[in-house]
């Protein structure tokens, strides 16, 4: 039964990861609130510098997922993916204050994914459009100190820095 239970949750997760990536591929069509920045560098180098620019901009990685990973460990090749979720306990603390049904969004979520010609994309939602639908004033303010961040975190790791 447990082994029953692993399928389950590789098959889930590699639907995601694919589901994922088509929609990626197909140019984010219908969602225009997600950027998209493309990177000439391999899948890893960005995921690495990625890590680095999100300790630099002082974030913090609270955790990371990779269908691509999963894949691989069941000898299963997929492109490349991953989703690093990133933010801040001071952060928490205040969007909390402000409202706690917002405490769903976070850690906000970068998307890396490898493209067919090894070059690698990034996306994300800038933290306005994800706590924009709450219509509340202090998370508007918390946001618009996040965006810049984040806007930082992915060009400086796009661009090499």
């Amino acid at each position: 039964m447990a082994h029953l239970n692993t399928l389950r949750s590789i098959a889930a997760g590699l639907a995601f990861g694919l589901a994922a990536f088509s929609v990626h591929a197909a140019g984010n069509s219908g969602l225009p609130e997600i950027r998209t920045i493309n990177s000439l560098q391999p899948f890893d180098t960005v995921v690495q510098q990625l890590e680095k620019s999100i300790t630099e901009n002082k974030m913090g990685l609270v955790a990371q997922a990779s269908a691509s990973k999963g894949a691989a460990s069941k000898g299963i090749k997929i492109p490349g993916n991953a989703v690093l979720m990133v933010f801040r306990p001071d952060f928490a603390v205040r969007m909390l204050k402000a409202s706690v049904a917002a405490g769903i969004e976070a850690p906000l979520r970068i998307y890396v994914t490898e493209n067919a010609d090894g070059t690698t994309s990034v996306s994300y939602r800038t933290p306005s459009v994800v706590f924009s639908p709450y219509r509340n004033s202090e998370l508007d303010k918390l946001a618009s100190e996040l965006d810049p961040i984040f806007e930082r975190i992915v060009g400086d790791a796009v661009q090499g820095r």
